[in-house]
Protein backbone atom coordinates (compact mmCIF):
# COMPACT_ATOMS: atom_id res chain seq x y z
CA UNK A 1 0.00 0.00 0.00
CA UNK A 2 1.49 3.23 -1.06
CA UNK A 3 1.33 5.96 1.62
CA UNK A 4 2.00 9.64 1.66
CA UNK A 5 5.22 10.58 3.85
CA UNK A 6 5.96 13.74 5.87
CA UNK A 7 9.58 15.22 6.15
CA UNK A 8 10.15 11.99 9.02
CA UNK A 9 9.98 9.02 7.05
CA UNK A 10 9.21 6.96 9.87
CA UNK A 11 5.92 8.84 9.90
CA UNK A 12 3.12 9.03 8.05
CA UNK A 13 0.47 12.09 7.36
CA UNK A 14 -2.87 11.88 9.09
CA UNK A 15 -5.70 13.31 7.59
CA UNK A 16 -6.90 17.09 9.19
CA UNK A 17 -8.74 16.89 12.14
CA UNK A 18 -11.30 19.46 10.39
CA UNK A 19 -11.50 16.78 7.48
CA UNK A 20 -15.18 16.06 6.21
CA UNK A 21 -16.13 12.61 6.03
CA UNK A 22 -19.52 11.75 4.50
CA UNK A 23 -21.20 9.06 5.91
CA UNK A 24 -23.24 7.46 3.48
CA UNK A 25 -25.98 6.05 6.09
CA UNK A 26 -26.52 10.23 6.84
CA UNK A 27 -26.81 10.82 2.95
CA UNK A 28 -29.32 7.83 2.55
CA UNK A 29 -31.60 9.04 5.18
CA UNK A 30 -31.42 12.68 3.58
CA UNK A 31 -32.22 11.64 0.40
CA UNK A 32 -35.16 9.52 1.45
CA UNK A 33 -36.42 12.39 3.15
CA UNK A 34 -36.14 14.60 0.43
CA UNK A 35 -38.46 12.36 -1.66
CA UNK A 36 -41.01 12.25 1.98
CA UNK A 37 -40.53 15.76 1.91
CA UNK A 38 -41.74 16.85 -1.29
CA UNK A 39 -44.75 14.59 -1.23
CA UNK A 40 -45.75 16.05 1.69
CA UNK A 41 -45.48 19.58 1.30
CA UNK A 42 -44.08 20.05 -2.27
CA UNK A 43 -40.79 21.73 -3.75
CA UNK A 44 -41.94 25.52 -3.18
CA UNK A 45 -42.50 24.99 0.63
CA UNK A 46 -39.80 22.59 1.14
CA UNK A 47 -37.07 23.87 3.40
CA UNK A 48 -33.65 22.44 4.34
CA UNK A 49 -34.56 22.64 7.68
CA UNK A 50 -37.89 20.54 7.52
CA UNK A 51 -35.64 17.98 5.36
CA UNK A 52 -33.12 17.70 8.12
CA UNK A 53 -35.91 17.17 10.68
CA UNK A 54 -37.30 14.09 8.81
CA UNK A 55 -34.08 12.84 8.04
CA UNK A 56 -33.42 13.20 11.87
CA UNK A 57 -30.03 14.90 11.54
CA UNK A 58 -28.70 18.51 12.14
CA UNK A 59 -29.44 21.36 8.92
CA UNK A 60 -25.53 21.45 9.15
CA UNK A 61 -25.22 17.74 7.78
CA UNK A 62 -27.40 18.71 4.94
CA UNK A 63 -25.83 21.98 3.93
CA UNK A 64 -22.11 20.19 4.02
CA UNK A 65 -24.08 18.21 1.13
CA UNK A 66 -25.25 20.42 -0.82
CA UNK A 67 -25.77 24.69 -0.75
CA UNK A 68 -29.60 24.93 -1.69
CA UNK A 69 -32.84 22.68 -1.76
CA UNK A 70 -32.63 23.09 -5.88
CA UNK A 71 -28.92 21.59 -6.11
CA UNK A 72 -30.38 18.95 -3.81
CA UNK A 73 -33.39 17.93 -6.15
CA UNK A 74 -31.40 18.39 -8.65
CA UNK A 75 -29.06 15.65 -7.67
CA UNK A 76 -31.60 13.72 -6.30
CA UNK A 77 -33.62 13.52 -10.12
CA UNK A 78 -30.03 12.92 -11.43
CA UNK A 79 -29.24 10.13 -9.58
CA UNK A 80 -32.74 8.32 -10.47
CA UNK A 81 -31.99 8.60 -14.01
CA UNK A 82 -28.63 7.44 -13.67
CA UNK A 83 -30.04 4.36 -12.46
CA UNK A 84 -31.94 3.66 -15.68
CA UNK A 85 -34.42 1.40 -16.20
CA UNK A 86 -33.36 -2.22 -17.91
CA UNK A 87 -34.67 -3.18 -20.55
CA UNK A 88 -36.99 -5.79 -21.41
CA UNK A 89 -35.95 -9.37 -23.40
CA UNK A 90 -38.85 -11.64 -23.55
CA UNK A 91 -38.16 -12.61 -27.21
CA UNK A 92 -41.11 -10.87 -28.48
CA UNK A 93 -42.85 -7.65 -29.07
CA UNK A 94 -45.91 -7.71 -27.42
CA UNK A 95 -43.89 -9.67 -24.11
CA UNK A 96 -41.37 -6.11 -24.11
CA UNK A 97 -43.76 -3.96 -24.14
CA UNK A 98 -46.26 -5.49 -21.66
CA UNK A 99 -42.98 -5.71 -19.47
CA UNK A 100 -42.08 -2.19 -20.02
CA UNK A 101 -45.67 -1.19 -19.38
CA UNK A 102 -45.82 -2.83 -15.71
CA UNK A 103 -42.86 -1.46 -14.29
CA UNK A 104 -43.95 2.05 -15.81
CA UNK A 105 -46.89 1.26 -14.26
CA UNK A 106 -45.66 0.46 -10.77
CA UNK A 107 -43.16 3.52 -10.97
CA UNK A 108 -46.04 5.82 -11.81
CA UNK A 109 -48.34 4.31 -8.97
CA UNK A 110 -45.91 4.85 -6.42
CA UNK A 111 -47.67 7.55 -4.31
CA UNK A 112 -44.42 9.33 -3.36
CA UNK A 113 -44.10 9.14 -7.26
CA UNK A 114 -47.58 10.50 -8.01
CA UNK A 115 -46.57 13.23 -5.82
CA UNK A 116 -43.47 14.01 -6.81
CA UNK A 117 -43.57 14.21 -10.65
CA UNK A 118 -46.52 16.72 -11.02
CA UNK A 119 -44.90 19.03 -8.55
CA UNK A 120 -41.46 19.00 -9.95
CA UNK A 121 -43.28 19.48 -13.53
CA UNK A 122 -44.73 22.60 -12.23
CA UNK A 123 -41.86 24.04 -10.67
CA UNK A 124 -39.42 23.37 -13.94
CA UNK A 125 -41.33 26.29 -15.41
CA UNK A 126 -39.66 28.52 -13.02
CA UNK A 127 -36.34 26.45 -12.88
CA UNK A 128 -35.00 25.43 -16.06
CA UNK A 129 -32.26 23.16 -14.47
CA UNK A 130 -35.28 20.92 -13.21
CA UNK A 131 -36.69 20.72 -16.45
CA UNK A 132 -33.69 19.31 -17.96
CA UNK A 133 -33.04 17.20 -15.06
CA UNK A 134 -36.47 15.66 -15.13
CA UNK A 135 -36.00 15.11 -18.72
CA UNK A 136 -33.01 13.03 -18.40
CA UNK A 137 -35.44 10.94 -15.89
CA UNK A 138 -37.92 10.73 -17.14
CA UNK A 139 -37.50 10.81 -20.89
CA UNK A 140 -33.77 10.41 -21.86
CA UNK A 141 -33.31 6.01 -20.32
CA UNK A 142 -36.95 5.27 -21.38
CA UNK A 143 -35.66 6.14 -25.01
CA UNK A 144 -33.17 4.47 -24.75
CA UNK A 145 -34.74 1.42 -24.06
CA UNK A 146 -36.99 2.05 -26.75
CA UNK A 147 -34.55 1.79 -29.09
CA UNK A 148 -33.72 -1.52 -27.58
CA UNK A 149 -37.13 -3.18 -28.09
CA UNK A 150 -37.44 -1.43 -31.14
CA UNK A 151 -34.10 -2.99 -32.51
CA UNK A 152 -35.08 -6.42 -31.02
CA UNK A 153 -38.32 -5.95 -33.03
CA UNK A 154 -36.60 -4.94 -35.95
CA UNK A 155 -34.22 -8.03 -35.55
CA UNK A 156 -37.14 -10.83 -35.27
CA UNK A 157 -38.79 -9.21 -38.24
CA UNK A 158 -41.92 -8.20 -36.00
CA UNK A 159 -41.34 -4.14 -36.88
CA UNK A 160 -40.08 -2.65 -40.19
CA UNK A 161 -36.69 -0.96 -40.52
CA UNK A 162 -37.78 2.06 -40.41
CA UNK A 163 -39.24 1.82 -37.38
CA UNK A 164 -38.76 5.43 -35.04
CA UNK A 165 -38.14 4.75 -31.39
CA UNK A 166 -39.17 8.11 -30.19
CA UNK A 167 -42.47 7.23 -31.32
CA UNK A 168 -42.73 3.64 -29.87
CA UNK A 169 -42.00 5.79 -26.60
CA UNK A 170 -45.42 7.97 -27.08
CA UNK A 171 -47.23 5.31 -28.15
CA UNK A 172 -46.78 2.83 -25.27
CA UNK A 173 -45.89 4.91 -21.86
CA UNK A 174 -47.74 8.15 -23.47
CA UNK A 175 -51.22 6.35 -22.50
CA UNK A 176 -50.28 5.17 -19.23
CA UNK A 177 -48.71 8.95 -17.94
CA UNK A 178 -51.43 10.46 -19.23
CA UNK A 179 -54.00 7.97 -17.30
CA UNK A 180 -51.87 7.90 -14.06
CA UNK A 181 -49.98 10.80 -13.53
CA UNK A 182 -52.28 13.61 -15.13
CA UNK A 183 -56.08 12.51 -14.77
CA UNK A 184 -55.35 10.25 -11.79
CA UNK A 185 -57.45 7.41 -12.32
CA UNK A 186 -57.14 4.07 -11.00
CA UNK A 187 -56.29 1.71 -13.94
CA UNK A 188 -59.04 -1.20 -14.71
CA UNK A 189 -58.18 -4.90 -15.00
CA UNK A 190 -56.58 -5.92 -17.86
CA UNK A 191 -56.27 -2.39 -18.78
CA UNK A 192 -52.27 -3.26 -19.37
CA UNK A 193 -52.69 -6.23 -21.69
CA UNK A 194 -55.10 -3.90 -23.32
CA UNK A 195 -52.60 -0.84 -23.73
CA UNK A 196 -49.59 -3.58 -24.75
CA UNK A 197 -51.82 -4.94 -27.52
CA UNK A 198 -52.79 -1.47 -28.96
CA UNK A 199 -49.49 0.02 -28.77
CA UNK A 200 -48.08 -3.50 -30.46
CA UNK A 201 -50.68 -2.88 -33.20
CA UNK A 202 -49.96 0.65 -33.75
CA UNK A 203 -46.52 0.40 -34.45
CA UNK A 204 -46.92 -2.55 -36.82
CA UNK A 205 -49.37 -0.39 -38.75
CA UNK A 206 -47.17 3.22 -38.55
Amino acid sequence: MLMVMTTDPGTPRRAPAGAAVLREDVTDAIRAAVFAELAAVGFARMSMEGIARRAGVGKTAVYRRWKSKLELVLDLVSAVASQGMPAPDTGSLYGDVRALLEVASHALRHPVASQVIPDLLVESVRHPEISDAIKAALLDGQQGVAAVVVRAAVARGELPGGTDPDRALDLIVGPLYWRLVVVRSALPPGYVDALARAAVAALREA
